[in-house]
C-alpha cells in the first residue's frame, strides 16, 4: 500500500445512463435538489449514540431521487461527516449480467454534477481476488442502483473515490465474497485509508403502503442484527408468498448479504436505522408502493 495510481487517465469513463429519468439531467436543478435533500437530512434528529467515526458501512435506497432521495440523503449526510477517502459501492445487478461480482475496471463515472473518480488500486485488488469477483464493465452499463447515488455522494463526500461492484442475483458464494472483500478493506484501512462500504437496495416492491411497511419491518429486524442468513431466508419467504402484490422483499438482497458478511468480519456488531419510508410518502400511489430504508452499521 505504498503508492496510489494517478486515477482514471488511461481508462474510459462511464457516461450517465439514467440522468433525466431517475434524477434530473439539468445541472442547476439537480444541484438545488441535492442541496435541499442533504440540508433536510442534516436537520433530522440523529439516532442517539451514533458516532460517525464508528460507522463501517451504510445501507442506501436506489429509486429515483424524487422518491427515495430523502431517505438516501440521511445516509449520505452521515457519510459526509465520516469524510471517507474511498467508498465501495455494492449494488444490485438488476439484469443479472455479471456472473458473480462485477468490478468496474474503467475510468471515472460522469454525472451532471461532475465526475466521480475510481479508486483504481482498491478496485484492482478486489478484482485480483478471483471468482466470484471479476472485471466486468458491461454489468454496470445501464444499471441505476449505483449511478443514482452519485449526485448525493458528490456533494456529501467531495473528493471521495469509488469502487463500483455489481452484485448479480446469480451469485451463490455470498459469504465467501463478503469475507474476501473484508480482507481487502482491512488492509487498506490498516494503511490509513478511510474506506466505507455501502450497500444499495430498495425494500419491498409493489404492495399497498401498509403491507409494504409490515414487510420492511420484518426484513429490517435481521438486517439491523447483521444476520445475513436470516435476512436472506426472510426475503426468500416474502418473495415466495407474494402476498398483496409483493414481488420481492429486497431487490438488493445479494449486495446487502455480501456487505453484512464483510461488515461483520470487520467488527461491526449492529445496525442503526436512520430512516424508512415508502414511495407513497413522496406522493406515489399508496396502492402500489416501494419501500426505502437507510441504515448505518457500527
Amino acid at each position: 500500500m505504498t503508492g496510489r495510481s494517478p486515477g482514471g487517465a488511461r481508462r474510459q469513463p462511464r457516461r450517465p445512463a439514467v440522468a433525466g429519468s431517475f434524477y434530473d439531467s439539468n445541472r442547476g436543478r439537480l444541484d438545488k435538489m441535492v442541496a435541499t435533500l442533504l440540508a433536510d437530512a442534516r436537520a433530522e434528529r440523529r439516532p442517539q449514540g451514533l458516532e460517525p467515526s464508528a460507522v463501517a458501512g451504510l445501507l442506501v435506497p436506489h429509486a429515483g431521487l424524487v422518491y427515495s432521495g430523502a431517505v438516501a440523503a440521511l445516509a449520505w449526510s452521515l457519510a459526509g461527516e465520516i469524510a471517507p477517502s474511498t467508498i465501495i459501492l455494492a449494488g444490485t445487478d438488476h439484469e443479472a449480467r455479471a456472473a458473480g461480482v462485477g468490478v468496474w475496471a474503467g475510468g471515472p463515472w460522469r454525472t451532471p454534477l461532475g465526475d466521480v473518480a475510481i479508486d483504481e488500486d482498491v478496485a484492482d485488488e478486489i478484482a485480483a481476488l478471483g471468482p466470484p469477483f471479476e472485471r466486468d464493465d458491461y454489468a454496470h452499463f445501464g444499471e441505476h442502483s449505483l449511478e443514482v447515488q452519485l449526485p448525493l455522494l458528490l456533494r456529501a463526500c467531495p473528493g471521495a473515490r469509488i469502487v463500483p461492484l455489481a452484485v448479480s442475483p446469480r451469485l451463490t458464494r455470498h459469504a465467501e465474497a463478503g469475507r474476501a472483500l473484508a480482507r481487502v478493506i482491512a488492509r487498506w484501512r490498516h494503511a490509513g485509508d478511510r474506506i466505507v462500504l455501502v450497500a444499495s437496495s430498495d425494500m419491498a416492491h409493489y404492495p399497498p403502503a401498509d403491507v409494504c411497511k409490515e414487510v420492511d419491518a420484518d426484513l429490517l429486524e435481521p438486517l439491523l442484527r447483521l444476520d445475513a442468513d436470516d435476512l436472506y431466508a426472510r426475503d426468500a419467504r416474502v418473495t415466495r408468498e407474494a402476498r398483496s402484490g409483493v414481488v420481492c422483499g429486497m431487490c438488493g438482497i445479494d449486495p446487502t448479504r455480501v456487505a453484512l458478511v464483510a461488515l461483520t468480519e470487520l467488527g461491526a456488531r449492529r445496525g442503526i436505522l436512520l430512516g424508512a419510508a415508502t414511495s407513497a410518502d413522496a406522493g406515489g400511489d399508496p396502492r402500489r408502493t416501494v419501500g426505502y430504508a437507510a441504515a448505518a452499521f457500527v
